[in-house]
């Protein structure tokens, strides 16, 4: 096992006094091309290109003298510390940190950062960092090859965003670029780099907050709100099924989180794609009916959180939407029920008026290798001041889970 293992953060400035020690007294340097190729580098040390992390620290982990490290950044942030320290390698490792891409991104673009929130992308976890940028208003996506600027604004289609592009940050040619979503997959961009996703309104933090990220207790308390909150009457009510219990079991069914993207069918007044989101998904809410994407549009507006809302008729609408990872069906019956079940998410939720429907939409389910749950579900709302009955909602729960589980999309 090597005598030392230190990792020392590289940002582009010159090395510290206790980095410059470090390599001087190194037997064993790894690092990407560029660090090697620094003069501080003794001559006499054997030189590891950073490839494979894991391999790196096999070699370093059976190399018998003083070790070091370098890695772009802080080292301690999303980077090789946490292999290096895995229980299977035995390191213990001293770290000189150096600032973080991510800060450094944020400087050049002159914006506070306390407020975004930051994500790694690589081919297996793209799609849960897109939807990441879907959800929130100021995203730092730290790319890697194959899942990259480009492959971020492909994914976003439909969604219109900001892109600060820093390249190469802290050599020699380091590049910033701002570019909107749908122009980034137009060029070749140089690894590695930050992307700084910017868009929608302005976040509940851009005057200070006290958490780094998103603020979890932003908004009103509850998830859910009660049914005068998206409107009351003909033009702005809510529509069947919609109502406050049945949403709540609905999304305690669904369970959205943030990397998710959620599919809200019949959206009606935007009560339950307003709630998915709250809870940090990304949600595509869909509608046949304008004033009803109006209504939709008017409730995430009001509740400061990100929709897309797509106008069209299920299941034919259902084509061109991106893979979801669990989905509500608020209208369309049977029919979009199958159709949802075909593109293969993880949870599926709808509800049925009859018993009949249920069971069928149940059996349709469970040929799609669906695991089923069904509650009826009954809610007496009462006048706390008389005591007396003053409106009765009955509906069939109907919730599907995928049997075995699929391969990561």
């Amino acid at each position: 096992m090597a005598d030392r293992v230190t990792v020392i953060g590289w940002d582009g400035s010159p090395l510290t006094d206790a980095a410059r020690a470090a390599l001087a007294a190194a037997t064993l340097v790894a690092g990407a091309a560029h660090h090697l190729a620094l003069p501080e580098l003794p001559p006499t040390a054997e030189r590891v290109r950073l490839g494979s992390l894991a391999l790196a620290a096999r070699r370093i982990a059976a190399h018998r003298g003083t070790a070091v490290v370098l890695a772009d950044g802080d080292p301690g942030f999303f980077g090789v510390v946490r292999t290096l320290r895995a229980p299977e390698f035995g390191l213990e490792v001293e770290v000189v940190p150096a600032v973080s891409s991510v800060a450094a991104a944020f400087a050049r673009a002159g914006m506070p950062w306390d407020d975004a929130q930051v994500v790694v992308a690589h081919p297996r976890s793209l799609r849960r960092a897109v939807n990441v940028c879907r959800a929130h208003t100021k995203v730092a996506v730290l790319t890697s090859p194959g899942a990259g600027p480009a492959e971020l604004g492909l994914l976003l289609e439909g969604v219109h965003r900001t892109f600060v592009i820093c390249e190469e940050l802290g050599t020699e040619r380091e590049q910033v670029s701002v570019v909107t979503s749908d122009k980034a997959a137009d060029h070749t961009w140089r690894d590695p780099n930050v992307v700084i996703v910017i868009g929608g309104p302005a976040g509940a933090q851009e005057d200070g907050g006290w958490i780094a990220g998103r603020d979890p207790g932003a908004g009103p308390r509850g998830w859910v709100q009660p049914d005068e909150s998206y409107g009351a009457g003909p033009a702005g009510g809510l529509g069947e099924g919609e109502n406050q219990l049945l949403r709540a079991a609905q999304l305690a069914r669904l369970g959205p989180r943030v990397g998710d993207l959620v599919w809200d069918i019949g959206c009606g007044s935007g009560a339950f794609a307003t709630e998915a989101a709250r809870a940090g998904a990304a949600v595509i809410a869909v509608d046949h009916d304008p004033a009803a994407c109006a209504r939709t549009e008017n409730a995430a507006r009001r509740f400061g959180v990100q929709l897309q809302i797509v106008h069209g008729s299920a299941p034919h609408v259902l084509e061109n939407l991106h893979e979801p990872d669990v989905v509500r069906v608020g209208g369309g019956g049977p029919a979009v029920v199958s159709a949802v079940a075909d593109r293969r998410p993880q949870r599926i939720v709808t509800h049925a008026a009859t018993r009949d429907v249920a069971e069928r939409v149940g059996r349709d389910l469970t040929e799609h290798g669906y695991r089923v749950e069904c509650a009826l579900l009954q809610s007496v709302e009462l006048d706390t001041q008389a005591w007396t009955e003053t409106e009765r909602n009955v509906a069939f729960l109907l919730s599907g889970e995928l049997r075995r589980r699929e391969a990561p999309r």
